[in-house]
Order: C-alpha cells, then sequence, then structure tokens
C-alpha cells in the first residue's frame, strides 16, 4: 500500500508545527504516514545522534516513514547552505558524506536533492538556470562532477540521492545525470508542479522519469496566459490540471510501494513565468518542442475555462497571499491527501502491484 504523508521545513530548528517533534505529532494527528524533512542539518545542526535517536524513536512510535534531505549538488550554488559546509569543516563534499553515512545509520535511504533554486531576481534570472556569473551547461558539468565525487559514498551506505524535478531543470537533464552517474545511487524526487516551469508537459515528463522515480513532492499546478507567455501557480492535487489517476499509475507501474509525500504551501501560490517570447529563455531550452508549448498554451486555455465557469481559482485568486500561513498550508495537505486516496481508489489494480 502507498503511505501518503507532508514534506517538513524548518527554519532554524523550527516548524509551523513547532519544533520537528511536534511536527511528527501533528503530522500523524492529521491521519497521514509520513515526513520528508529538508535538510538533515536543519533537524540537527551538529548530527546529534541522541536527537536523532530520539526523532526516529517517535517516527517509530507514531508509525510514520521518514525521508531526509541532505543538500544540493550544483557547486555553483551550494556556498547558500553554509550549514553542510560547517558538517565538513569548510569541505561541502565532506559534509554531504557526513549527513548521507549517517542517514543510512537511521535507515533513511531515499534521500532529497537538487540541483539549484529559487532566486528573487526579476524575469528569467529567478533561477540559477540563467544566472549571469555562469551557463547552465557549465553548471550541469559541474554538478556531474560532484555526484561522480559523491557516488562511492552512497553505494558504500546504500543510499540513493534523489533529485527533485525543481523549478531550474528539465527531466531530459535529469535522465542524463542519472546516466552518468548511475542509477543504483541516483533516482528522481517527483515534483509534477514545477515541470511546466521548465515547459515540460506533466504526463510526458513523468512518463519519462517513471523508471527512476523513488520519492514525491506532490502537488498540482494552473496555468495562466500571460503578456510575457505563461504563468505556473501551484495548486492542492485535484484542483490543478493533472490527471492524477493517469500520473500514479504512470509512476506505481514502476514503483508500485512508493511513498506519496506531499509538498504543501502557505501564503502564496509560486507564480513563476515561461518568458517565451524571450529568445534568451528560448535559447536556453534546447529540448523544448513546439508542440509541448502548444500543449501548455492549450492546457492554460482549459484551466480559464473552469476559472470562468466558477470551476477553479480566478487570476486574483491565484495571486492572493493568504495571512493564515498555518491553517492554509494544512488545507492544502489536507486536499491533497484525499484527491490521492480518491485516485489510488480509482485505480486498485496498481495498488501494491
Amino acid at each position: 500500500m502507498n503511505r501518503i504523508g507532508t514534506d517538513i521545513k524548518l527554519m532554524k530548528g523550527a516548524s509551523l508545527w513547532g519544533d520537528p517533534f511536534d511536527a511528527l505529532r501533528a503530522t500523524a494527528k492529521a491521519g497521514l504516514e509520513g515526513v520528508n524533512i529538508r535538510t538533515l542539518d536543519e533537524l540537527a545542526p551538529d548530527l546529534d545522534r541522541s536527537r536523532l535517536a530520539d526523532f526516529s524513536a517517535l517516527a517509530n512510535e507514531l508509525d510514520l516513514y521518514v525521508e531526509m534531505g541532505v543538500g544540493k549538488v550544483n557547486p555553483y550554488m551550494t556556498s547558500e547552505l553554509p550549514g553542510v559546509r560547517d558538517l565538513g569543516d569548510g569541505n561541502y563534499l565532506a559534509g554531504m558524506t557526513r549527513m548521507i553515512e549517517t542517514c543510512a545509520e537511521f535507515g533513511w535511504t531515499e534521500t532529497w536533492s537538487a540541483v539549484g533554486g529559487f532566486k528573487p531576481y526579476p524575469g528569467i534570472f529567478f533561477t540559477d538556470r540563467f544566472r549571469t556569473d555562469t551557463d547552465w551547461a557549465d553548471q550541469l558539468q559541474a554538478t556531474e562532477k560532484f555526484l561522480l565525487s559523491l557516488a562511492p559514498v552512497l553505494r558504500a551506505n546504500g543510499v540513493h540521492l534523489n533529485l527533485e524535478t525543481h523549478e531550474e531543470i528539465t527531466s531530459f537533464e535529469l535522465l542524463r545525470l542519472i546516466e552518468a552517474i548511475g542509477d543504483d545511487v541516483i533516482g528522481i524526487c517527483l515534483d509534477p508542479a514545477n515541470l511546466p516551469v521548465r515547459a515540460e508537459v506533466p504526463v510526458e515528463a513523468i512518463a519519462r522519469l517513471a523508471p527512476y522515480v523513488r520519492t514525491t513532492q506532490l502537488r498540482d499546478t494552473a496555468l495562466w496566459r500571460t503578456p510575457d507567455g505563461l504563468s505556473r501557480f501551484l495548486a492542492p492535487c485535484g484542483e490543478g490540471l493533472i490527471d492524477w489517476p493517469e500520473a500514479l499509475a504512470i509512476v506505481l507501474k514502476h514503483n508500485p510501494d512508493i511513498n506519496l509525500t506531499i509538498e504543501g504551501i502557505g501564503p502564496v501560490r509560486a507564480e513563476m513565468q515561461l518568458h517565451v517570447h524571450d529568445p534568451r529563455w528560448r535559447e536556453g531550452h534546447p529540448d523544448l518542442t513546439d508542440a509541448a508549448l502548444e500543449q501548455l498554451y492549450a492546457m492554460a486555455e482549459r484551466y480559464e475555462a473552469r476559472a470562468a465557469a466558477g470551476e477553479a481559482q480566478s487570476l486574483e485568486e491565484l495571486r492572493l497571499v493568504r495571512t493564515d500561513v498555518r491553517q492554509s498550508h494544512d488545507k492544502f495537505v489536507e486536499t491533497s491527501a484525499a484527491h490521492l486516496r480518491a485516485a489510488l481508489a480509482a485505480r486498485p489494480e496498481l495498488i501494491g502491484a
């Protein structure tokens, strides 16, 4: 059976629900079955074994699965993660190694990572993909080299590093990294809502990645046509454009027992623009086809029609900044979990296949 859980983000050791132990209790109370923590150094900055043992014991007591994050892997942006470098006494690779070894000790062998992150800059510059001090090809090359250095540690400890379908990278590029490093140690953490940010049709990209999907960060996606091209917004599972019975069927065919972790969101729906009319944007997506872009525009039209009929949120509602952060987050996860359970029930032949 597929267990449904939630992503837990920590800031200075605290979550929306209090400390990490409170977050576990809140997760169980909500009827969820597991957590993904990002990252291990935020849970225990010094990797204190006593604290981690207590955390693991409580998760076991509450019958919750645990998946853990271990930092990002793009050497051009790892300076943004000083906690990982501190664990390695100034050596980021050593810090990652310590976290991987610690995860293996506690049986947290499906770990999360990503190749970049969101940046508060205008236009196309909101991800590392379009940074101006280097180009994306160099970043991918450096990431591959770093992962090759990390691979022996992963193999020795029986740990998989699952790269998220994050907003800066395409499914094609993730597949090339897996091919270069090896699928025995590198997998995919599927966040289908990020796929349209890089102009990928979700179901098509999921089908490409499905053999390597080992963890998830699930949420839905809404698309809206704008003067710059398209805007992607996040939505609870079932309220956006993703066909969840179909998407889950594709993933479960390859990994029938995968945990279905939901990544909730609080005050905003994270609008990210596809600057399709900017030649730099188009040139920066060499795998993009006109057919894929046409499908995304058609998806946006369908969503806008639903909004006009009162069946989906309007552009104003999607752009609304919510003040009830925890309540909004919990509702997002609750709605998503209910829809995922319904989607699984719609395809009973796949459960435990």
